[in-house]
């Protein structure tokens, strides 16, 4: 019985995501319109930026130098990433309009060229006895290069021109948006990194704020432009069981290569966790700079569900892991 109960602990929703939930709530009741949206757009800039900067004062460079040396494993995590993720998108994107709604479609196959996550995949790693420094090195390494493989994915696969019709606009706002505070941020660790390291705490609060304002923005512009009108509950559910069935063929996948590869357990979990998870964090910043307004709320609508997909089904797999005999 403690068994099942531990088991049905670590499937519970997050906190997180039963504040990203209530965000989607509040914005379909009470979305900002006129003055108060283009102040919310206004913040939301700041606090993009806020989000990243901190990221980058996180990171640590001597973690940076002990994982840089596994530079196959790196190349493997941005294979499964930029390359694996991205095929298996198209076959979605290909799915029939009475299937799946075009725009969800569309959803899932941006949801396919994002990088991975940072703080979840180490995590994870750290949790089933995997290679910290390497998956520290190589999230890092895909959220940087994510700034810019994901706009040029977005523009060739998805026709992405930004939102004032400009990709190469959306491509300079995106760097410096978000790769510039990353920048900062990490130059100026060896200054603010212990104050960052002793308030982890306050600042995660800053952190995920910062992503509940994104979303609310973008969600209030969908429901302005009728949203709920367009998508049901039907279209939920099929993104739900497509989501399953990415994250199924993905860790199927990251665990395939790692042994074809002759990669040791620790670089294996490394490969797995940190090649089949998909940042919420760089995400929906991107969307919103990448995207018409009005389609930004459905377009993430899939790597929402994903977000806490992942969470619950890394947690259990990171345990199974763990529990393995000591090498």
């Amino acid at each position: 019985m403690s068994k099942f109960s531990s088991a049905l602990a670590r499937m519970r929703p997050d906190n997180f995501t039963l504040c990203l939930v209530g965000t989607v709530i509040l914005a379909s009741l009470l979305p900002c319109r006129g003055v108060a949206a283009t102040l919310a757009n206004a913040v939301t800039d700041i606090a993009i930026a806020l989000l990243f900067f901190l990221h980058g004062a996180k990171l640590s460079r001597e973690a940076i130098l002990a994982g840089i040396g596994h530079w196959r494993l790196h190349l493997l995590v941005l294979a499964c990433t930029f390359l694996l993720f991205p095929v298996i998108g198209l076959g979605f994107k290909a799915a029939p309009a009475w299937l799946l709604d075009p725009t969800l479609a569309a959803g899932l196959l941006y949801l396919c060229i994002l990088p991975s996550t940072v703080q979840s995949s180490i995590a994870f790693t750290a949790i089933a006895r995997g290679n910290v420094p390497a998956a520290i090195c190589g999230a890092s390494l895909s959220n940087i290069l994510g700034v810019v493989v994901t706009p040029i994915l977005a523009a060739v696969l998805l026709g992405a021109k930004g939102q004032g019709g400009d990709l190469v606009g959306a491509a300079g706002s995106i760097v410096l948006q978000l790769l510039v505070p990353f920048v900062a941020g990490h130059l100026l660790r060896p200054w603010i990194g212990g104050f960052v390291d002793r308030h982890k705490k306050v600042l995660t609060l800053v952190d995920r704020g910062s992503i509940l304002l994104v979303v609310y923005t973008a969600f209030s512009a969908a429901v302005v432009e009728g949203l709920w009108r367009k998508m049901g509950a039907g279209d939920l559910a099929t993104v739900l069981v497509l989501d399953c069935a990415l994250l199924a063929i993905a860790l199927a996948a990251t665990n395939l290569i790692a042994r074809r590869a002759g990669l040791s357990k620790a670089d294996e979990i490394t490969l797995v966790f940190c090649g089949s998870k998909k940042s919420l964090a760089s995400g929906v910043p991107m969307a919103g700079l990448l995207f018409p307004a009005a389609v930004v709320g459905p377009m993430i609508v899939p790597l929402m569900l994903f977000h806490q997909i992942q969470l619950m089904v890394c947690a259990v797999l990171a345990r199974r892991y763990a529990d393995r005999p000591e090498d």
